[in-house]
This record gives structure tokens, sequence and C-alpha cells, in this order.
């Protein structure tokens, strides 16, 4: 079976289903960690891991004003924890873990859109 990009179909923010617009490119970090190499003296090496948190970045939701979309993500921006979120792909694949929204939650008027990017502790596991 070949690979299977194209857009993300929704977004599950703590229980509530969102639409993903279809030309949105975002990008999916798993969490986990990166890896660096650093060299001794006597030619071996040692490895540094850092651990890194789970991300999506650049995803463009659907904001329904009469449903309060965007009040429903600046309360969840409000929070002090973070919540279930599951991402589901064109592929039918769903990826799950908890997270919160980072940097500014604003609504486009014109497109009726609002660009988030997630970060969360632990990994994106796969369903």
């Amino acid at each position: 079976m070949p690979a299977v990009g194209g857009s993300i179909e929704s977004v599950n923010l703590k229980g509530r289903e969102f639409p993903v617009a279809a030309d949105a490119e975002a990008q999916r970090k798993l969490g986990g960690f990166e890896n660096e190499v650093q060299a001794n003296g006597d030619g071996t090496a040692r490895l540094i891991k850092t651990r890194v948190p789970l991300s999506l970045d650049g995803l463009t939701v659907e904001i329904d004003d009469s449903r309060g979309d965007h009040e429903f993500l600046q309360d969840l921006s409000n929070e002090n924890d973070f919540w279930p979120i599951a991402i589901t792909y064109a592929s039918g694949v769903t990826y799950q873990g908890t997270a919160q929204i980072t940097g500014e939650t604003q609504a486009s008027s014109q497109n009726a859109t609002a660009a988030v990017s997630f970060m969360g502790p632990g990994v994106l596991s796969k369903q």
C-alpha cells in the first residue's frame, strides 16, 4: 500500500470536533527524544538525548461563530492544564495525545478559520 498524504480531516479538542481547512500544511512532531552526538578528545563520542514535547503546528480549523468556536478555543487556552487531542488524517489514521494551545488564537472573519498550534507532554500515539 502506498503512503497517503493530504488534508487533515479533523481535529478533536477536549471532545469537540473541528473541521480542518483542506489546504492547511500542518507539521507534526510525535514527541520523545531528539539526539545529538558530541565528540570527545580521544575520538570517542557521547550521545546526548533531550526530551521534546509533541507538537502540531500550522493547523487551520473552521470557526463557526454560531457554535462559539473562537470562545471555546480561548477557554482551552485559558486552562492551566493539558487536555485530550486527536488528529485524523486523510489516510484514516488518527493520532492522539494531550496538549495545550500555544501562541495566539486569532479568528479570520473573511475565511471563518483560525490558525492554531499545539504542544504537550509525552508522545502522539497512533490509534
